[in-house]
């Protein structure tokens, strides 16, 4: 089996760390967490958790996915990270903009 491969994209902020936006390994990709940061500026998007949630979905499935070659549609997982519980149900109503029964498996916390 070939190892890794490590896939990137200028549509998305680039790794500032030790990581990689999305890996490869056979047919599977591993996406890196993504926050709402604007690409063309740099600057995390102001506003509230639907706001947020939008330039984060928007950047996932416009850049970091489509370089890894896929869709939404083939997000097997997903885990939400929430500064506030209490966001749930606004990112919930977002997040069923950008996936599609049958949902991904998700941890949101």
């Amino acid at each position: 089996m070939k190892a890794k491969t490590a896939i990137a994209t200028d549509n998305a902020p680039g790794a500032t760390g030790s990581y990689s936006q999305p890996v490869m390994t056979g047919n599977l990709h591993f996406t890196s967490a993504q926050l709402p940061i604007d690409p063309a500026t740099g600057i995390m998007v102001e506003g509230s958790i639907a706001d947020r949630a939008h330039q984060t979905l928007k950047k996932l499935a416009a850049a970091v996915v489509k370089a890894a070659g896929a869709t939404l549609e083939n997000v097997a997982k997903t885990t939400g990270f929430l500064f506030n519980i209490g966001d749930l149900q606004e990112f919930n109503t977002v997040y069923v903009e950008y996936f599609a029964s049958p949902f991904p498996a998700r941890n949101a916390f």
